[in-house]
C-alpha cells in the first residue's frame, strides 16, 4: 500500500474519531438536560428511518404500494406489540401478497 494511501486512512480516522471523542470528553461528567436526552435518545430510529424508507418505494418500483402497506404494517405492528421478528417477516409477507395479488 503506498503511503498516500496510508496517510488518506488516517486522515479519514481522525475525521470520523474527533468528532465522536469531543463530545465524550467534555460531556461526559455532566448531567444533560432531560430534552436533549430525549432527542439524543430519537436519533438512532431517525437515523433508520432515513435509511429504510427511501428503500422502501425504490423495492417496488412497479407497484410502491406494496412497499409502502408492508412498512405500515411493520410501524403499526412495532408500535403496538413491539419487537423485530413479526414485523420483518410481516412487512415481508404483505408486500410479496401484494405483488403476487396485483
Amino acid at each position: 500500500m503506498s503511503s498516500s494511501k496510508i496517510i488518506l486512512i488516517l486522515g479519514m480516522m481522525l475525521v470520523t474519531f474527533i468528532p465522536r471523542l469531543v463530545p465524550f470528553l467534555f460531556i461526559s461528567d455532566r448531567e444533560l438536560p432531560k430534552r436533549l436526552k430525549g432527542f439524543l435518545k430519537s436519533v438512532p430510529y431517525v437515523a433508520l428511518g432515513a435509511l429504510i424508507i427511501p428503500g422502501v418505494f425504490s423495492a417496488t418500483p412497479s407497484m410502491p404500494a406494496a412497499g409502502t402497506l408492508g412498512i405500515v404494517f411493520a410501524f403499526i405492528y412495532s408500535w403496538l406489540r413491539g419487537g423485530i421478528m413479526v414485523p420483518v417477516f410481516g412487512s415481508i409477507v404483505i408486500t410479496v401478497l401484494m405483488l403476487w395479488v396485483k
